[in-house]
């Protein structure tokens, strides 16, 4: 992974709202939420989200798609797991470790 966009999507995550928002796209899984639903359950105005969701995107952390009026976001679960393994692919002085054995994360509840 790029150090540049490694730096990029650890900005858009040192901020407590986007990094609400980050949690609860990727609990919501490849299905994402709408962005009215992200505002009501993270408890932010409208033009504030879209803020932080555009901050995400630029990290390409976060995907939006239009669904007929709706714009639904939902978590890059391939940029999430570049970004942890960029940050562990050093971890134990390259010797098999519990942070070496990442799950396969695409987002399905197992």
């Amino acid at each position: 992974m790029d150090s540049n966009l490694v730096v990029r999507a650890l900005g858009a995550l040192a901020h407590e709202s986007r990094l609400a928002i980050f949690r609860l796209l990727v609990v919501a899984g490849p299905d994402g939420m709408a962005a009215g639903e992200i505002a009501q359950q993270v408890g932010l105005s409208p033009s504030s989200l879209s803020f932080h969701l555009k901050d995400l995107s630029h990290a390409d952390l976060v995907k939006p798609r239009q669904d007929g009026r709706f714009v639904i976001y939902t978590a890059n679960f391939d940029a999430m797991t570049g970004l942890i393994g960029f940050l562990t692919e050093n971890c134990c002085s390259g010797a098999t470790c519990a942070a070496s054995n990442l799950a396969d994360c695409s987002g399905t509840i197992r």
